[in-house]
C-alpha cells in the first residue's frame, strides 16, 4: 500500500521540471531583455531543480526527501513568481510573497539536512 508520500512524490519530480525550464527562460530574459529582477528569479530556479530531482532520486535513502522537495519546489515558485510579475507587471503575487518564498526553500534545505536524524529503513 502507498502512502502518502509515496502518492505525492512524483509532484516533486514534476515541480523540479517545471522550475528548471523557468529557471532557464527566466535567465534568457535576463540577458536578453535586462530586469534586475530576472537574474535572481533564474539563479533560485537553477539552484532549486537540480537538488529537487536528487531529493526525487533519493527518497528511499532520505526519509524527509518529499516535503523537504516539496517546500523548495513550492517556495521557488513563490519566490521566483513574485519577481518576475513585479519585474513585468509592476507588482507581485501577494504581499511578503517573495519572503514566504524564500523561508520555504530555506526550511525545504533544513528539512532535507535533518533527514540525516532519521535513518533509512534497512531493506
Amino acid at each position: 500500500m502507498m502512502g502518502f508520500c509515496d502518492r505525492i512524490r512524483p509532484l516533486v519530480l514534476l515541480l523540479a521540471g517545471l522550475i528548471g525550464a523557468c529557471g532557464v527562460g527566466l535567465a534568457a530574459a535576463a540577458t536578453h531583455m535586462g530586469g534586475a529582477l530576472l537574474g535572481p528569479a533564474s539563479a533560485m530556479c537553477l539552484a532549486h531543480a537540480p537538488a529537487m530531482l536528487a531529493l526525487f532520486a533519493g527518497h528511499r535513502l532520505i526519509r524527509t526527501a518529499t516535503g523537504a522537495g516539496l517546500l523548495m519546489g513550492i517556495g521557488t515558485l513563490l519566490f521566483a513568481g513574485d519577481l518576475m510579475l513585479k519585474q513585468f507587471y509592476g507588482t507581485g503575487l501577494f504581499p511578503m510573497a517573495a519572503p514566504t518564498g524564500g523561508i520555504m526553500m530555506m526550511l525545504g534545505w533544513l528539512l532535507a539536512g535533518v533527514g540525516a536524524f532519521f535513518p533509512a529503513p534497512k531493506t
